[in-house]
């Protein structure tokens, strides 16, 4: 017997039934980035390994635990692209797009894959939404406040209306070293208390310890004295900028001193959206500034911010009344006899280089059965053809909706389909 093969562990397939709910997500993504003017950017499924180790740096679990490495060319060492952001500033500093434009807003829908532990809400090959914002223009505290509006309308879109969003800032570089300093001494001696993984994060990169999710390390946490004292004047003024930019559009957000996200480039603003229906993992978008990674990777010396969502999490957490169903057929044709059967393929055809959709059943069945399929496909008509309209040259039209049915001339049928769907609002 054939062995019978499965989808790899922590992934899934998007079977016809569910596509439509992620067609409906795109294009809603779609249509609010080019209300921002934001324009698409598609980058390769794999890029060199020493992109991601040097953008989301070494200690980072993305790439300690979760990089999947191609075993194909060791002197090249590709890996599959766990996250957006570093191959779009790939992009960007190869193709110079600095010389080209003062601020580069782009969007990308599309997998990206991690070796990760498989679980609700979290697989090994997952899609995101995301956007990023580059270029020597893009350090106003606006174009912040910006980004995080648009990563709110976009969820407010799809149907999601209750979340959280928990906003930060880490400060400059400096700040950051300063504030690295103070974790680790307030940890100093609650270093026997954390889990065995945020030991060595303590002396390699002390703020993966913020982001850790074991019980025995959010209660050390949690007895941290954590503000905003290390600090910059001009830290801190940017800061107030973004939030009362939020303010002024009515975005609602809880700061939260310990939010640090769990990469490297990231400076400054932070953010986080969360719902509640995803139990731990309940992250549905995230993101910040991230200044100095163009210039990391070879670049400009730019500022940059940008955000992802997870596809799957905005499905899991959507509620019923928003998840889209497949737009219908707008015509079934249906074959009385087998000598009818080459002119119904003709005609459906027609219809369809007419612009209407359209199907049959591609063999004939009792006039019952091949009804049956067009209520099946939620087709607006049925179109019949028999001997009584061989003799007539006509086609007789039935309402599936209503039951109605009439006869017309062929070069009236687009006409008629078209006046049945306006009717119907299709």
């Amino acid at each position: 017997m054939s062995k019978k093969f499965s989808a790899p562990r922590g992934t899934a397939d998007i079977l016809p039934a569910e596509t439509h709910l992620w067609q409906n997500i795109e294009r809603k993504a779609r249509k609010a980035f080019r209300q921002y003017n934001y324009t698409e950017i598609r980058t390769p499924l794999f890029e060199e390994t020493g992109l991601f180790q040097r953008s989301l740096g070494q200690t980072s679990d993305v790439v300690n635990k979760q990089l999947l490495e191609l075993a194909a060319n060791k002197e090249e060492g590709f890996a599959l692209r766990p996250e957006g952001t570093a191959p779009i500033v790939r992009a960007y500093v190869e193709n110079s797009l600095n010389r080209k434009e003062n601020i580069s807003k782009l969007f990308y829908i599309g997998p990206m894959l991690r070796g990760e532990r498989p679980q609700k809400g979290r697989l090994r090959q997952f899609h995101q939404i995301g956007a990023e914002v580059i270029g020597p223009g893009a350090g106003h505290p606006y174009l912040d406040a910006e980004v995080i509006a648009l990563n709110v309308y976009l969820l407010k879109s799809f149907g999601l209306m209750e979340f959280d969003l928990k906003l930060n800032t880490l400060g400059t570089l400096a700040d950051k070293e300063h504030f690295s300093r103070i974790l680790r001494e307030q940890l100093k001696n609650k270093v026997r208390g954390l889990c065995e993984d945020c030991r060595q994060r303590y002396t390699r990169n002390v703020f993966r310890i913020l982001d850790c999710k074991n019980k025995s390390c959010r209660d050390v946490i949690l007895g941290l004295r954590i503000d905003h004292s290390h600090l910059s004047d001009e830290s801190r003024s940017y800061f107030a900028k973004v939030t009362q930019a939020l303010d002024n559009l009515g975005v609602t957000y809880k700061i939260c001193y310990d939010l640090v996200r769990g990469l490297d480039y990231y400076t400054h603003t932070v953010f986080e959206i969360s719902g509640d229906s995803l139990g731990s993992q309940d992250a549905l978008s995230a993101g910040g500034r991230y200044n100095h990674l163009v210039n990391q990777l070879g670049g400009a010396d730019v500022p940059a911010i940008g955000f992802a969502l997870g596809i799957e999490r905005v499905i899991l957490s959507l509620p019923n009344e928003f998840a889209a169903k497949a737009e219908p057929l707008q015509v079934f044709v249906i074959a009385l006899d087998e000598q009818y059967l080459g002119k119904a393929f003709k005609i459906l055809e027609i219809l369809r280089a007419g612009g209407v959709s359209g199907d049959m059943s591609f063999q004939v069945t009792s006039v019952k059965s091949q009804m049956r399929q067009a209520n099946k496909s939620g087709a607006l008509t049925a179109i019949i053809l028999g001997e009584e309209e061989e003799k007539k040259d006509m086609i007789t039209l039935k309402d599936m909706t209503h039951g109605d049915q009439k006869q017309v001339q062929m070069d009236e049928l687009i006409n008629e389909i078209e006046t049945l769907c306006a009717k119907a609002g299709r």
